[in-house]
């Protein structure tokens, strides 16, 4: 499967039945209070099984999807450093699993939580910074560039307003709005870009024939 529509329909599905699916494997669980990596939180029902067949899955398939869009992205220079540091939502994904968070996922706590907290710090930043990149692709139109400059400010926002205090009641919801708003946007791209591809696919078809 090479077609980047096909991997975004796949990516989907896959996010959304790890995202819902693992929800109902967790007695309890709020997708409005809790964080996703609670999901796959250590000691936990079903952790593991969260871990390994949902978290790596969607990590995998995101990493592919930004592969396989790569060389059809309008994207040079700094713009092309930004792209490739979206592959840090991948490795958040991947390193989820590997270094899952303690129950409550906690500020503190044991080394796998304090590597798990490292990580998203790390991978928060660099999926802002690579949005912040990409507005600078040339021959972008200015719409599209203001709306990776609002979705890095809305990244960067929400995941400060996850973290506090006085938000925890909501933080699952504000966790769920950042992925979905940068995620629906990029996925969103690679669907415009796949149905170029297409489209290039049926001219040389077409000029083959003739």
């Amino acid at each position: 499967m090479r077609h980047p529509r096909r991997i975004v329909v796949l990516f989907a599905l896959v996010y959304l039945g790890m995202l819902f699916g693992g929800g109902l494997l967790k007695p309890g669980y709020s997708h409005l209070a809790q964080y996703i990596s609670e999901l796959g939180a250590s000691g936990s029902a079903h952790a593991r099984l969260i871990g390994l067949a949902g978290f790596v899955p969607v990590g995998l398939i995101a990493a592919w999807l930004l592969v396989a869009t790569a060389r059809f992205a309008p994207v040079e220079g700094a713009s092309r450093f930004g792209y490739w540091l979206l592959l840090c939502e991948p490795l958040a994904w991947i390193g989820s699993a590997l270094a899952p968070c303690d129950l409550g996922c906690p500020a503190g706590g044991s080394a796998s939580q304090q590597l798990h907290t490292l990580l998203g710090v790390f991978t928060y930043g660099g999926t802002a910074l690579g949005l912040l990149l990409l507005a600078t692709a040339p021959r972008l139109r200015t719409g599209f560039r203001l709306l990776w400059f609002v979705l890095a400010a809305a990244w960067l926002l929400l995941f400060v307003l996850m973290a506090a205090p006085g938000l925890a009641p909501w933080r699952g919801l504000l966790q769920r709005l950042a992925e979905w708003l940068v995620y629906g946007a990029l996925c969103a791209a690679a669907w415009r870009l796949g149905g170029a591809v297409r489209g290039d696919a049926y001219t040389r078809a077409s000029t083959a024939r003739t």
